[in-house]
């Protein structure tokens, strides 16, 4: 079963509580174990732009990202395995679930399209 690893980062977290090597082994950790599908880390959050359709059809468009949060979508993994809690322990082993992270877990819809 797929499953998205959405990793958040706490919005008032100044310093990092891993270092690139950390991510780089994760990464390969998955890659090695076989159940990594796809995955990104995304750019900074000044980046983002947000876009929203009213009733009338009309389209809004605004800097950044609209809700006010406490966290930050930092990336995402997608794997492969055999049920939520093998995912949940891939969750667990994410250097982005310290340090006032975390790493939400949801399934893949299939619609057998």
């Amino acid at each position: 079963m797929k499953y998205m690893l959405l990793i958040h980062a706490a919005a008032e977290q100044t310093e990092p509580d891993c270092d690139v090597q950390e991510w780089q082994d994760y990464e390969s950790a998955l890659r090695d174990a076989g159940v990594l599908v796809s995955g990104h880390s995304l750019e900074d959050l000044t980046t983002a732009t947000t876009v929203q359709v009213g009733a009338d059809g009309r389209r809004t468009v605004t800097d950044g990202p609209f809700a006010e949060t406490r966290e930050l979508l930092g990336g995402y993994d997608v794997i492969d395995v055999p049920d939520l809690d093998a995912a949940l322990d891939w969750a667990a082993r994410c250097p982005g679930a310290r340090g006032g992270g975390a790493v939400v877990v949801r399934p893949i819809a299939d619609f057998g399209v």
